[in-house]
């Protein structure tokens, strides 16, 4: 199915914007090369520098090039959308008849028009996978017709995440009506506490990578030795932090027969999939290799063949300590992330002594406070006596250690886990080409996300060792 003219439109606008910013950035680079060889106090490019900015300049001026060319473009699209307006407007002109205006009480009235895909009739999204699936296996026309002005309704409310449902118009990237994004929290699965409680950001609408500069080298000052001496001066200089956009993403194949006869198949389609998308997010600021929570952390050993209670809480403590002490003003520990199995553990650990200062609204003689009304996800589980909250998440791992039985307990910031996502949760469902020969649909849920701890040195801290082996109660 074609887009509309106005999808045409939000496309050429974006190629313009991409060849802008194409031309934007090949002037930047050139200007680096040369403000480089400036201070430097080099007369004369080097050869490779000579032949990067002749490369930039060609770059600079096809993008200038096509820029032109896409205005051209956009110029006629715009002059065919002004034309159906036109046609459309003379559609709705009314001319005045002698017809006698009807009774206050016989007039229909038309209040806010209800969205296809509504909560309260359809609340786990049947109704929008099977649409989603019959159109894909059987080109149903109605269901292509729900389809369209579901996407419509996005474009209106949700315009800024059309642009990453590539081909909107023939439903290959279709944008999941938002209540369902949702519908994760209630299925068994690990899900995202950690990732809920970081320092979440927009993801910018394009690249693949975000970029933060960091200073490596700061400023100095000092006494000054004696009048008209010189004053103390370093110069500051950065290091760029690149951070990729990564994809989280998960697959399932509906079949023909669930498609026609299936009942409930939106709780295992849609939140299944939701689940995983969500959890893997999760699981990978904690657990991936060289960037993860755990790769990052600096570490302090709790080692004991008969770990306690008592025991541990002065580990993490230290932990915040460091944290406290990398961060100074620009942050302070403010949670403790761990496994479940390791908050029952701590709340099941009796003691006859109590810490020296507890925080406000800590009650005296306790090892903290449990919120009671708290469940798997829904936010800290409670507050230990140095006011760090806990937050509980199962995508730590339990196999760590020589005797791969040992998890780990995260001091953090939360400022400073900083995370990039789309902020409504925008996952799209792509129906590829229907499985013929199995009769199936494969449906897709994607994400893209960006993450870092790592703007500061040891800036978050990790407490682990033998001392965090299974817990027994």
């Amino acid at each position: 199915m074609p887009g509309t003219i106005d999808d045409l439109i939000a496309s050429i606008e974006v190629e313009k914007e991409a060849a802008q910013k194409r031309a934007k950035k090949c002037g930047a680079e050139i200007e680096l090369i040369l403000n480089k060889a400036q201070q430097e106090g080099r007369s004369n490019l080097e050869p490779d520098e000579d032949a990067r900015i002749a490369e930039l300049f060609a770059a600079r001026d096809q993008a200038k090039t096509d820029t032109a060319g896409i205005e051209n473009k956009l110029a006629n699209a715009n002059k065919i959308k002004a034309e159906e307006m036109e046609r459309t407007e003379k559609q709705r002109s009314v001319e005045a008849t002698q017809t006698r205006k009807p009774s206050y009480d016989q007039v229909a009235r038309v209040g806010r028009e209800e969205r296809t895909y509504r909560k309260d009739e359809d609340p786990h999204g049947k109704g929008f996978l099977m649409d989603v699936s019959r159109q894909f296996l059987y080109q149903d026309v109605e269901a292509a017709s729900r389809l369209s002005r579901h996407m419509q309704e996005e474009r209106v409310e949700r315009a800024q995440y059309m642009l990453r449902a590539t081909n909107t118009g023939a439903f290959a990237g279709l944008v999941v009506p938002q209540y369902l994004t949702d519908l994760y929290a209630p299925a068994t699965a690990a899900l995202r506490p950690f990732a809920d409680i970081c320092n979440r950001h927009p993801l910018p609408e394009t690249g693949m990578s975000v970029n933060i500069s960091r200073i490596t080298t700061a400023s100095s000052a000092a006494l000054q030795a004696a009048q008209n001496d010189a004053v103390s001066e370093t110069d500051m200089d950065d290091t760029l932090l690149t951070i990729p956009v990564q994809t989280a993403a998960g697959q399932q194949t509906v079949s023909r027969q669930a498609i026609d006869r299936g009942q409930g198949i939106e709780d295992v389609t849609m939140q299944d999939l939701f689940n995983r998308v969500h959890t893997v997010l999760d699981n990978t600021l904690i657990n991936q290799a060289t960037t993860g929570l755990s790769a990052v952390a600096q570490a302090n050993a709790y080692t004991d063949a008969s770990p306690s209670g008592a025991e541990l809480y002065p580990k993490i403590l230290s932990a915040a300590a460091g944290v406290e002490a990398a961060m100074l003003a620009m942050g302070r520990p403010t949670h403790a992330v761990m496994h479940s199995r390791r908050w029952y553990w701590l709340s099941s650990q009796m003691s006859s002594t109590w810490p020296m200062i507890n925080w406000a609204g800590i009650p005296a003689q306790s090892a903290g406070i449990a919120d009671g009304n708290s469940s798997y996800g829904s936010g800290p589980r409670g507050v230990l006596p140095c006011g760090l909250q806990v937050v509980v998440d199962n995508n730590i791992a339990t196999n760590l250690g020589a005797g791969t039985n040992e998890d780990e307990v995260y001091v953090v910031p939360s400022s400073e886990c900083h995370l990039w996502e789309d902020q409504e949760a925008p996952l799209m469902i792509r129906a590829e080409q229907p499985k013929a020969a199995t009769l199936g649909v494969l449906l897709v849920a994607y994400k893209y996300f960006a993450y870092t701890h790592s703007r500061y040195s040891n800036g978050t801290q990790k407490v682990g060792g033998t001392g965090l082996i299974t817990p027994t109660f």
